[in-house]
C-alpha cells in the first residue's frame, strides 16, 4: 500500500454521481483525504475520517483522496449502479 497517482484514465465523467465510504476499521486519522480534497472530507473527534457528502458529483480531488489515502480505507462507487471507481476491480 503507498501512494496512487491519480491515473490518466480516471473514470471522472461529466454529471457522474459517486457514493463515497469510509472504511472506518482501517482509517488511522492521517487528514490525508483531507488535505487533498477539503471539501470531501471531514475528521471527527476521533480523527476518524468520514465523506463531507456521501453522495457527491464526480470530483478529481475526492478520487485523488482515495488513491493516496495510506491504507486505502476510501470506496468510490457510481450512484445506481454501484459500479466501482475506486478501488477498480482487478
Amino acid at each position: 500500500m503507498g501512494v496512487h497517482p491519480v491515473r490518466a484514465d480516471s473514470k471522472v465523467g461529466a454529471g457522474d454521481r459517486w457514493h463515497v465510504e469510509v472504511d472506518r476499521s482501517l482509517c488511522i486519522g492521517s487528514a490525508q483525504c483531507v488535505h487533498t480534497a477539503p471539501d470531501g472530507f471531514r475528521l471527527d473527534s476521533a480523527r476518524q475520517s468520514h465523506p463531507a457528502d456521501p453522495e457527491t458529483d464526480a470530483n478529481e480531488k475526492v478520487l485523488a483522496a482515495a488513491e493516496n489515502c495510506p491504507v486505502e480505507a476510501i470506496m468510490i462507487t457510481l450512484l445506481g449502479s454501484e459500479e466501482p471507481v475506486f478501488p477498480p476491480e482487478e
